[in-house]
C-alpha cells in the first residue's frame, strides 16, 4: 500500500461517518419532535378548550334555513316560525312592514308583526285564526289554509285584505284561516 492511498482510506471513512451520525442525530431529532408533538396533543386539556373542539366538530356551514328559536317563540308567543330566507323577520311592532291580525291574543293585542330586511323575502309559518294581513310600506303575498284549501292573497302597499272569518266578501267561506307563508318580491 503506498502512502497515498493509506491517506485516502481514513479520510472517507471518517466522512462516512460524519454523514452516518448527522443523519442519525437528524432522525433522533425527528422522532422526538413527532413524539413531543403527539404527548402533547394526548395530554389532558382544560374543559373550555374540549367544549371549543366539540363545538367545532359539530358546527355547520350548511345553512338549514330554519328560523333561530323558532321553539321558544312557540312556547312564548304561540306562532309557528318555520323555514324562509331571513329577509322576513318576528319584530316588535313599531317600524315594521307586515301586520297578520288574528282572533287570538298576542303580546301586542291581537296582531303578530314581521320586519323585511331585504328587497325580496319569504318566511314559512302557521298563524291560526288569521282574519287580515295588512302591508305597511311594500306589497306582501299572503299565502293561507282554510277549510282545506289553500289560497294565496297580494296586499297591496299600504293595505289590509281581511281573510278568514274577516272575509266578509260575497262566497267567501268566512272559515277560520292559517296563515301559512309571507313573501315579498322586490
Amino acid at each position: 500500500m503506498t502512502p497515498h492511498t493509506t491517506w485516502k482510506v481514513p479520510l472517507v471513512i471518517s466522512r462516512m461517518r460524519r454523514t452516518v451520525l448527522a443523519g442519525i442525530l437528524g432522525a433522533t431529532t425527528a422522532v422526538g419532535a413527532v413524539s413531543a408533538f403527539t404527548i402533547a396533543q394526548a395530554a389532558p386539556q382544560p374543559a373550555e378548550v374540549q367544549q371549543t373542539a366539540a363545538d367545532a366538530a359539530m358546527s355547520s356551514a350548511v345553512e338549514d334555513f330554519n328560523y333561530p328559536d323558532a321553539e321558544r317563540i312557540l312556547k312564548e308567543k304561540g306562532i309557528k316560525l318555520g323555514r324562509g330566507d331571513g329577509h322576513i323577520i318576528l319584530s316588535e311592532c313599531k317600524n315594521d312592514d307586515i301586520r297578520v291580525w288574528t282572533t287570538s291574543t298576542s303580546e301586542d293585542g291581537n296582531k303578530y308583526c314581521f320586519k323585511v330586511t331585504g328587497k325580496s323575502g319569504y318566511l314559512t309559518l302557521e298563524v291560526p285564526e288569521t282574519f287580515g294581513v295588512q302591508a305597511l310600506d311594500r306589497p306582501v303575498e299572503a299565502t293561507l289554509t282554510s277549510d282545506g284549501k289553500k289560497q294565496t292573497v297580494k296586499v297591496t302597499e299600504g293595505t289590509t285584505e281581511q281573510v278568514g272569518v274577516g272575509d266578509g266578501r260575497p262566497g267567501a267561506s268566512g272559515k277560520e284561516a292559517t296563515l301559512v307563508e309571507l313573501r315579498v318580491k322586490g
